[in-house]
C-alpha cells in the first residue's frame, strides 16, 4: 500500500501485562520516534494469567496522557469470556479506562456453536462502552464475519485487523484467510477498520507488515483504514 503513514496504534501492551517486554515510557518514546500521534496502551484484562491487578488500572490517574508529544489512551484489552458475551470487567473497572478493547483469547474462552459465538460477540459490539473488537479473525472462535461487520457498522465499534496474530510464528493457520474474508466484507459494506500491531515490545509499535499484503491482495480502500486519520478515528469511536 503506497503512501501509508500510520499516526495511531491503539492496541499495545507493556510489561505489566505479564508477557510483554517494554515499560510504558519506553513504549511512548518509541511511538514518538516513529511519528505516532496517538498510542493506545491496553493491558490485558483480569482473566489473562499474570496480568496486572485492578489497582494498576485504578492508579492510572497518576499517568500523564501525553509523553514525548504522543497522546496516550490508557485502557485494557478485556476478555470476552464465553458465547454469552460476558466480559472480565465490571462497570467500575471500565470507568478507570480511557480505551476499551475486547477480544477472545483461547486461554479464557468458553465457546459454543458458530451462531452462539457470533451472538455473544455482537452483544459486546453493541456494548456502548466497547470501542474496538480485537483480532476477531484470528481463529480463536468460529464466527459469522458478515454478521459482525453489519453489527459493528451499526454500533460504530471498530473491528481490528491484527498484525500480531498473522505472524507465521503464531501458527494461527486460519488467521490469513479469515482476515482476507473480513477485509472483503468490510469493503463490501463500506465499514472502516483499524489495524492493530498488538505490540508486546516497543519495536513492534505500528508494525503492520503482516497486514499490508492482505490490504493489497483485497484492494482494500485506504480511505477505510483509520490509522492514518487520527481525528476521524477518534470521532468514529467517540473519543474525539
Amino acid at each position: 500500500m503506497k503512501n501509508f503513514k500510520p499516526l495511531a496504534d491503539l492496541h499495545t501492551h507493556t510489561i505489566v501485562s505479564g508477557h510483554a517486554y517494554s515499560s510504558l515510557q519506553e513504549m511512548a518514546h518509541a511511538a514518538s520516534e516513529k511519528g505516532i500521534e496517538i498510542l493506545g496502551v491496553t493491558e490485558h484484562g483480569p482473566a489473562i494469567p499474570n496480568t496486572c491487578g485492578r489497582l494498576y488500572f485504578k492508579n492510572m490517574i497518576v499517568i500523564p496522557r501525553e509523553m514525548y508529544g504522543v497522546r496516550l489512551l490508557l485502557g485494557a484489552e478485556l476478555n470476552i469470556l464465553n458465547y454469552r458475551g460476558d466480559l472480565d470487567a465490571d462497570e467500575k473497572l471500565m470507568d478507570m479506562l480511557d480505551l476499551r478493547i475486547a477480544g477472545i483469547h483461547s486461554v479464557c474462552w468458553e465457546g459454543g456453536t458458530k451462531q452462539q459465538n457470533t451472538e455473544g460477540v455482537i452483544r459486546v459490539i453493541n456494548n456502548p462502552r466497547i470501542h474496538i473488537i480485537s483480532h476477531p479473525a484470528d481463529g480463536s472462535a468460529d464466527l459469522d464475519f458478515e454478521a459482525l461487520v453489519l453489527a459493528a457498522k451499526k454500533a460504530q465499534t471498530l473491528l481490528e485487523i491484527n498484525s500480531h496474530s498473522l505472524n507465521p510464528a503464531r501458527h494461527k493457520t486460519t488467521a490469513r484467510p479469515n482476515n482476507i474474508e473480513l477485509l472483503r466484507l468490510c469493503k463490501k459494506h463500506d465499514m472502516p477498520v483499524i489495524l492493530g500491531s498488538d505490540a508486546h515490545i516497543s519495536f513492534q509499535i505500528a508494525d503492520y507488515s503482516n497486514v499490508l499484503p492482505l490490504i493489497d491482495e483485497t484492494d482494500f480502500p485506504q480511505e477505510l483504514i483509520l490509522n492514518d486519520k487520527p481525528d476521524q478515528l477518534l470521532d468514529f469511536i467517540g473519543l474525539a
